[in-house]
Formats: structure tokens, sequence, C-alpha cells
């Protein structure tokens, strides 16, 4: 591992390396923050899919595009006269120097669990200068619903708005399945769409309250279906058979099968 003087000097020779391609590479030369913003959305997947492949080269090497990004904004930032990378980090300091005050501030030192930091962690940045207003509000809209929702669970359990009781979850669930069935009776589209979204809601809390990365878990089962439906489709080639001349029963049978052989 690499002493604190070599990675400084890393870091260094990275922006010795972005300030070069600025002035000297017409491509990033006329790059802007919302030309490489879908880059940024790209690089962080894939960093995301490097460490639930669990995967160290990938991972570091993911770490080092996001970072080249991280970098990229700041020196488009600095050109524009608004901010350098200087700010972007002093700025982060700050702000978790703030949010942990068990560390940094008055009580540094006391005890403290990981589940009391948790806890207050909302009500800590609330008391932020220069925050967000209201605690939902640096959510943003643009994020995939999935992780939106989480994230909103999040915040308000860091306030203290949460079950009391994890099983208490279930009636909830329960209570949404029944709204979501009498919607579908009813047919009102925008009314079947609403319930929807309510009991996805629920079942992603129940989800959290019990400890599951409902992100890790769906994405294992689109994984799982990937397999099962593969080997469906290689079975029905094999037979000489379409999708289109076999019953549900049929593709039901192969699909036992695929599942039998732990697929």
């Amino acid at each position: 591992m690499h002493n604190r003087e070599e990675k400084l000097a890393a870091f260094g020779r990275l922006l010795d390396i972005m300030d070069a391609l600025r002035e000297k590479c017409p491509w990033n030369a006329e790059q802007t923050m919302c030309s490489i913003r879908r880059l940024t959305e790209e690089e962080v997947y894939e960093l995301s899919d490097a460490i639930q492949k669990g995967e160290p080269s990938s991972i570091s090497k993911e770490i080092g595009d996001l970072m080249y990004h991280m970098v990229f904004y700041a020196r488009i930032g600095q050109e524009e006269g608004e901010f350098d990378i200087a700010d972007c980090i002093d700025k982060v300091c700050e702000k978790m120097i703030f949010r942990h005050p068990h560390v940094f501030g008055d009580s540094a030192g006391k005890p403290v669990s990981a589940k009391e930091i948790a806890d207050t962690w909302e009500l800590v940045k609330a008391k932020e200068k220069g925050g967000n207003k209201t605690v939902l509000e640096g959510i943003p809209e643009a994020m995939p619903a999935l992780l939106k929702a989480l994230a909103m669970q999040e915040k308000a359990r860091g306030c203290g708005f949460d079950w009391e009781q994890r099983e208490d979850v279930w009636d909830k669930v329960a209570e949404e399945m029944g709204e979501v069935r009498e919607a579908c009776s009813e047919g009102s589209p925008e009314h079947m769409q609403e319930e929807f979204g309510d009991l996805l809601f629920a079942v992603l809390n129940a989800s959290r309250l019990y400890g599951v990365d409902p992100e890790a878990a769906l994405n294992g089962t689109c994984t799982k279906f990937r397999r099962r439906f593969t080997y469906l489709e290689e079975q029905t080639l094999k037979k000489g058979r379409k999708f289109s001349d076999m019953t549900l029963s049929e593709m039901d049978a192969i699909w036992d099968e695929a599942k039998a052989k732990g697929l």
C-alpha cells in the first residue's frame, strides 16, 4: 500500500493530466458538465457492478474512472470561475466534521454505537448551515424509483419516523396488497398505478427493516430469471420447437427442469 505522500502525489498527477487534456485534447476541451453527466452515471453503475461481483481490481479501476470524472467537473468549474477542486474537498471535509461530533466535536471520545449515529443522522444534518431546507429535499427527482424510495425511507428513519417493531410492517404490506386487488377489480389505470406504487413502497420498507438490500435482492432475482429463461430457450431450440408452438404447461415443465438443476 502507498504512504500518504505517494497518495497525494498520485492525486496531483491526476490534476496535471486533467489540465493537459483540457488544454491540448480537442475532445476533452469541448466537454461540458452536461455532456459528461451521462458518462458519469454509467461509471457509477460500473463501480456498483464491480462491488457486487467482489472484484478488487475492477473496483479499483472503476473508482479511478469515477474520480477522473469528479476532477473533470472541478476543472470545468474552475474555468468558469465558480469553484475548483479545493473548494469541493473543503466543503465535504467541513460537512463530515460537522456531522460527526462524536469524532471531531465536543463529544469526541465518548462511547457511541453505529445504531445511535444512524438514528440521529438526519437530525444532525438538519442543524447544518446551508443544508437542505427539508429532510427529503436532497433526494434527486431523477434518481431511479427503487433507490429513491429507499433513500426516503432511510431519511425518515433518521428522524425517528419508522416502525417501532419491524414485524408490524407486514400488516401494511397485507393492507396494500388488498388495495391493489381492489383497484384491479375496479379497472381504473390511475388507481391501479397508485396502489401498485404503494405496495412496492411497503415491500421496500419491509426489506429495509429486515436488513435486505432491495436492489441486490431484485438484481439477484433478475440474474436467476435470465439463467432459467436462457435454459428454456436453449431446450426449446434443441427440441426443434418455437415458443409460439408451445403451451404454457410445456414451458413450465422445462422451467422446472432449470430449477431442479439449480439454475
